[in-house]
């Protein structure tokens, strides 16, 4: 049993999640990988990377240890921009996720850990149509602070 799996019932979950994103040819995108099918929560959905932060663990420490065992990547994490709140059924918590502005120290050899996740796709703002399913839609609160992440980079870059 992972993780996500361990039961919580009533208690509260940290979760720190990566907005990665890379200027592709003037294009900005963000990395989003879909969990695997064999998930119990949320299966085969595309999300933000990040799990969850262990007790004591510094929540950018554990951020950095997730992608590290996901992606076997290295990570520069910046400020963070956005926090929401779910019920996570399978746990049976209340979580709370805090999402943090994060580049690739390479964007290179990405390899992701199957029982994590199947995919990954790097997509600009207009491309976020592409992830939607699995009742993921523009709705969809990390969507609309994905939304919210693309705009604050455009407003970082129209200062310099």
């Amino acid at each position: 049993m992972n993780d996500s799996e361990v039961s919580a019932v009533g208690k509260q979950v940290i979760v720190a999640c990566a907005f990665i994103h890379h200027n592709f040819d003037g294009v900005e995108k963000i990395f989003m990988s879909k969990r695997a099918a064999t998930k119990k929560f949320m299966p085969s959905v595309f999300e933000l990377p990040g799990g969850h932060v262990d007790f004591g663990e510094d929540i950018v420490a554990g951020l950095k240890r997730e992608i590290r065992e996901e992606f076997g990547k290295t990570i520069t994490v910046g400020d963070p921009f956005a926090a929401f709140t779910y019920h996570n059924s399978v746990k049976g918590s209340h979580s709370i996720e805090v999402v943090y502005f994060a580049q690739f120290d390479d964007i290179g050899n990405i390899k992701l850990n199957p029982k994590d996740h199947s995919e990954y796709k790097w997509l600009s703002f207009d491309e976020l149509p592409k992830v939607f399913g699995n009742g993921k839609d523009e709705t969809d609160e990390e969507i609309q602070l994905i939304k919210r992440g693309f705009a604050l980079l455009d407003a970082a870059q129209l200062k310099f």
